[in-house]
């Protein structure tokens, strides 16, 4: 604010208030929207007519269709105080592209304040009504111009995002822009490293939040302020002493963790706006994504990516102890499906004990798997997962040939069957589709003969179309399983690539049972004759299930 316009307001005298306002798009049009013209017009315009006590209210790159922007509730808030005697902008779109706010600002709030309004280009001026009866329809042509702009900027993304180019105006955490090209990504050499350390400990069991106390602990920079180091807008030594400087959030390290950007690609389309009149951005399902691969150098290998997305969708909480678990996410009772927890046996040991079915622990829920346990010790699941990873590697390892061979027979065999029982029940809902079809047609010839009531045919009709809409869901899993059985086998070749990181296993960590196994199945023990025993399925990652026992008859005939 001017000295004088301060003084004027402190005498009790009104100021005049000069609003410019410019968004990003109005700059694509060249000088004649800038700040600096339109303040030489307004300050013109305010001189040669006599208006005293001016005072600049300027927004820079704020768009048209939304008011919150931090000049203009400036203005508004001196004007609720009884401050503003004129506002004056250099036209209707100025003030605003939204009609409704305009118009509640320009036939309202306005003269209710006591305000005259002044747009100069548009000609129109509150105190002289001829001059304004025109400004409802400028109104209206300065929002259809904003959503005719907001149709073509979106053009335009969309033209850039199915072309494959990066559609992010900032390379996310652990990339950087090119420096020899804008449009290319190349890894960042401090940020890297900690992306792929993040991958690292969350294979080993570590989560989002663990992972953000750490980053903290080692006071690494956030994301925001290690982009303005790097970058050379502010020294290190800057950075450091701002507040915040090593905050992480484990929503952002969650974030990382699942991008497939890491993997080399492009993805494009993650978010959208509802319309042009907000500002808020929301997330597209992931079926809406475009992805293209192999852009850009990858930080994180394939297997490395699906490991870590299997652990995050089966992720538990931490013990009470505040250890990750190491098979955390990884035991399911193989009655209800539902994930194990390990505990304590009794309340004096802090030592964790054995595995129990989540289910069978909360006791409302215990008849999921008709009220057994599926207990099982930690020390001797623990055992049985070594021993199995061991002999499957050490196989693997002497006898690959055979071990492609008997891998891949028996995942053609699981397949087969899998193509069989999807193919015949897809059969049985498809007859069980067209009968329905038949009975709503009987059912409103019925109806329409008056054989039956119009209240039982609505209830009827309901039923039977409540009935396809659960079928016709289920026909759609089951064409995405033929379709799968019928295009893929298991990547053998990608298990041995995990085979070779390892030439010995002395003992099992997270990290270990996570890049062999996806999950392992406990049957409930079972006690004939005085002996107990107790079933257990191990699913493989890449290879499926597979009883590492069938490898000692291989190994007797090799």
């Amino acid at each position: 604010m001017g000295r004088q316009s301060q003084t004027a307001v402190e005498n009790g005298e009104k100021i005049t208030a000069l609003y410019c306002r410019l968004s990003r798009d109005d700059e694509m049009q060249g000088d004649s929207n800038s700040i600096r013209n339109q303040k030489a017009i307004l300050e013109k315009y305010a001189v040669d007519n006599g208006f005293r006590n001016r005072e600049f209210f300027v927004d820079d790159g704020y768009s048209g269709t939304n008011f919150d922007r931090p000049d203009w509730q400036r203005l508004i808030a001196k004007a609720e105080r009884g401050q503003v005697g004129t506002v004056i902008v250099k036209d209707m779109s100025r003030l605003g592209r939204n009609y409704l706010r305009v118009g509640y600002y320009t036939e309202m709030f306005f003269p209710d304040a006591g305000i005259r309004f002044i747009a100069v280009n548009n000609g129109v001026d509150s105190a002289n009504q001829q001059d304004s009866d025109f400004t409802p329809f400028i109104n209206i042509i300065n929002e259809w111009y904003a959503k005719d702009t907001s149709k073509k900027i979106k053009a335009v993304f969309k033209a850039k995002g199915e072309s494959g180019r990066h559609m992010a105006n900032r390379a996310p955490y652990g990339y950087m822009k090119d420096p020899q090209n804008k449009e290319r990504w190349i890894p960042d050499e401090i940020a890297a490293p900690l992306v792929k350390a993040m991958f690292r400990k969350c294979m080993q069991g570590f989560g989002p939040g663990w992972i953000a106390r750490e980053l903290r602990e080692q006071k690494v920079l956030n994301p925001i302020l290690h982009a303005k180091v790097r970058d050379g807008k502010i020294s290190r030594q800057e950075a450091e002493a701002m507040p915040n400087a090593f905050v992480w959030s484990s929503t952002y390290v969650a974030d990382i963790l699942r991008r497939p950007d890491y993997l080399g690609h492009t993805v494009n389309f993650k978010t959208y706006k509802k319309s042009y009149r907000t500002r808020g951005v929301y997330l597209n399902d992931p079926s809406e994504w475009v992805i293209f691969e192999n852009t850009q150098e990858p930080i994180i290998d394939q297997e490395t990516f699906d490991i870590v997305q299997r652990i995050r969708e089966g992720r538990r909480k931490k013990t009470f102890l505040g250890i990750p678990d190491m098979l955390s996410g990884i035991l399911y009772c193989a009655d209800c499906k539902e994930k194990m927890g390990a505990v304590r046996q009794g309340n004096r040991r802090r030592e964790l004990d054995h595995y129990v079915c989540d289910n069978y622990r909360r006791k409302k829920a215990q008849k999921l798997c008709d009220g057994r346990s599926h207990t099982i010790r930690i020390n001797k699941i623990e055992g049985i997962l070594l021993h199995a990873i061991r002999r499957v590697t050490d196989f693997a390892r002497a006898h690959e040939d055979e071990f492609i061979t008997l891998i891949v027979k028996k995942s053609r065999k699981a397949a087969d069957k899998a193509l069989r029982d999807a193919k015949r029940e897809m059969e049985q809902a498809g007859k069980r589709m067209r009968k329905l079809d038949l009975l709503i047609q009987r059912l409103y010839e019925d109806n329409v003969d008056g054989k039956v009531s119009d209240e039982r045919f609505t209830k009827l009709t309901a039923t039977y179309e409540n009935e396809q809409s659960v079928l016709t869901a289920r026909m759609k899993e089951l064409q995405a399983v033929v379709a799968k059985e019928s295009e893929t086998a298991a990547n053998v070749n990608g298990f041995l690539s995990i085979v070779r990181k390892y030439t010995d296993i002395p003992e099992l960590t997270s990290e270990i049972v996570r890049e062999f196994i996806e999950k392992v199945y406990i049957f409930h023990p079972e006690v004939a004759d005085g002996k107990r025993t107790q079933k257990i399925v191990i699913v493989w990652n890449c290879i499926g299930e597979f009883n590492a026992r069938t490898l000692d008859a291989e190994n007797e005939q090799a």
